[in-house]
C-alpha cells in the first residue's frame, strides 16, 4: 500500500451588505461568509466531477502552509490569504489507483481572502462562492462536508 499527504485550505471571503436591517445567522457586523467550492474534473475510476476544496501534493520537505499556498494560487489564482489561527483538520481515506491501495491524509486551514474573481486550473471545470448552507449542500463527499460544518462552527466562535 502506498501512502499520500496532501494540503489544502477551506476558503472564505465575508461580503458586506448593509441594506438589509435583517441578517443571517452567518452575518452579523463582520459580513457574510461565503466559501470556494472547486469543480474538479473526472479522473480515474471517478467517472463524475465532483465538488471539493482546493489541495495538492506536498512536494519533498515542503511545510503544509507552503503546499496550501502554492495550490490554491495553481488552482484558483489566489495570492491573498490570511489563515486562521487555531484551525487545522485532517481527513483521512483509502482509495484505488492503477490497482494499487492509496491511504491519503490530507490536512486543511482555513483561510479568509479578499479575492472574489478565480483564474482556474485545467483541474477544474468550475468554482462557486456559496453560503454555509449551500455549500454543504453542493460538497460530494462526507470528509469535505465534516470539514466544512467545524470550519463553520470555528468561525461562529466568538474571537474569530
Amino acid at each position: 500500500m502506498s501512502i499520500e499527504k496532501s494540503a489544502g485550505a477551506v476558503i472564505f471571503r465575508k461580503e458586506f451588505s448593509f441594506a438589509s436591517p435583517s441578517y443571517e445567522a452567518t452575518e452579523g457586523k463582520e459580513g457574510k461568509i461565503y466559501y470556494l467550492l472547486l469543480n474538479y474534473s473526472a479522473i480515474g475510476k471517478l467517472s463524475k466531477t465532483y465538488w471539493g476544496f482546493p489541495k495538492g501534493h506536498i512536494e519533498n520537505s515542503e511545510k503544509e502552509i507552503d503546499t496550501i499556498k502554492r495550490e490554491v494560487e495553481e488552482e484558483a489564482g489566489i495570492t491573498d490569504l490570511k489563515f486562521a489561527e487555531g484551525f487545522k483538520e485532517t481527513e483521512k481515506y483509502f482509495f484505488k489507483h492503477d490497482e494499487k491501495t492509496i491511504f491519503k491524509t490530507v490536512y486543511y486551514l482555513l483561510a479568509e481572502t479578499s479575492a472574489k474573481e478565480i483564474r482556474l486550473s485545467h483541474e477544474h471545470i468550475g468554482f462557486v462562492w456559496l453560503p454555509y448552507e449551500e455549500a454543504l449542500k453542493k460538497l460530494s463527499f462526507k470528509n469535505a462536508k465534516d470539514i466544512l460544518k467545524k470550519a463553520n462552527e470555528f468561525l461562529r466562535t466568538p474571537g474569530h
